[in-house]
């Protein structure tokens, strides 16, 4: 598939800003959050719904008529990507109040302020996992069509909002261990899942040309593409990456987005850290996720490819 730098941008600043909310709100609302400040809990939610509102405008720019995209809201039911929309409206207003009630509770985690908080924690997630559902669910691309696919978009939203936070816990001079020790195991988990879909999608074969004609008895080849020139189908489904940049992305995917955030994050452990290496860790660990999401389309082959000259997908 032809990486769209519109929904990377999405997937990856939206599953960091729900990441980072789900987290806070967790470590806030059921006492694990220590001595982070009122500031802290509003930073990192105006932070974590600024990413949200940031990725879920530049989704816009995907759509060959905007104008139309209140349409993706009227399939819920059947509808991944409807399920998706709405669910990331409805956060909204939990989110906002649960902010609302941190400024004016004076410290205390109230029943309402405790209501509104898990709602925001429930939402998010539904969204995360809506957004890799909407690919998981595409029988058409085995690359996609895997547990493995909503799996990922949760974990590396997760790690990714586990280094923000610790950005925001150093640059409040708060106390980094639980913080910090929370992100490495995440960013730690996120590497070997990410590393089993990778080896997962180069092992797993899905359908062939022999198999989508039906003549299964000898070798299939096609004779004659019908085009003599690139097709829509063609460029967007038939994008092919040179091998080299593909194994160049995988390693800044798991340096990057992995390794170099992990070192950081576990130098913090012991509870001190600068708000210089926490900002380094968060920043590389979004650059790595941004090349993991254009390998994410890059690499899926979808069945039509077959119907183009492909032997396999």
């Amino acid at each position: 598939m032809h990486p769209a730098l519109s929904v990377i941008i999405f997937t990856v600043s939206s599953g960091a800003g729900y990441g980072l909310l789900i987290l806070m709100a967790t470590l806030h609302l059921f006492g694990l959050a220590g001595d982070m400040s009122e500031n802290e809990l509003l930073t990192g939610g105006i932070l974590g719904l600024g990413l949200i509102t940031f990725g879920l405008m530049s989704s816009t720019f995907h759509l060959a008529n905007p104008k139309n995209a209140w349409r993706a809201f009227s399939r819920f039911r059947t509808s991944w990507l409807s399920r998706e929309g709405l669910f990331a409206v409805l956060l909204y207003p939990f989110a906002l109040l649960y902010l609302y009630a941190i400024w004016s509770g004076n410290g205390e985690v109230s029943g309402f302020m405790k209501f509104m908080g898990i709602m925001t924690i429930l939402l998010s997630l539904l969204t995360v996992f809506s957004t890799g559902m909407i690919y998981g669910c595409l029988k058409t691309i085995r690359q996609w069509n895997s547990a493995l696919t909503p799996a990922n978009y949760i974990l590396l939203g997760l790690a990714t909002g586990s280094v923000l936070l610790v950005a925001i816990r150093a640059s409040f001079g708060g106390d980094l261990k639980a913080a910090a020790t929370l992100s490495f195991a995440l960013l730690m988990i996120a590497m070997v899942l990410k590393a089993i879909y990778y080896f997962w999608i180069a092992r797993v074969t899905g359908p062939t040309l022999k198999t989508a004609t039906g003549f299964t008895r000898a070798n299939v080849r096609l004779l004659d593409v019908g085009h003599t020139a690139g097709t829509f189908l063609t460029e967007e489904f038939g994008y092919q990456p040179e091998h080299t940049t593909v194994v160049l992305f995988k390693t800044l995917v798991f340096v990057l987005g992995f390794i170099l955030p992990g070192v950081l994050v576990y130098g913090m452990i012991d509870g001190e850290g600068s708000s210089a290496a926490a900002i380094t860790a968060a920043i590389s660990a979004l650059v790595g996720t941004g090349l993991e999401r254009w390998l994410f389309f890059a690499e899926a082959r979808h069945v039509v490819n077959l119907y183009h000259g492909a032997q396999h997908t």
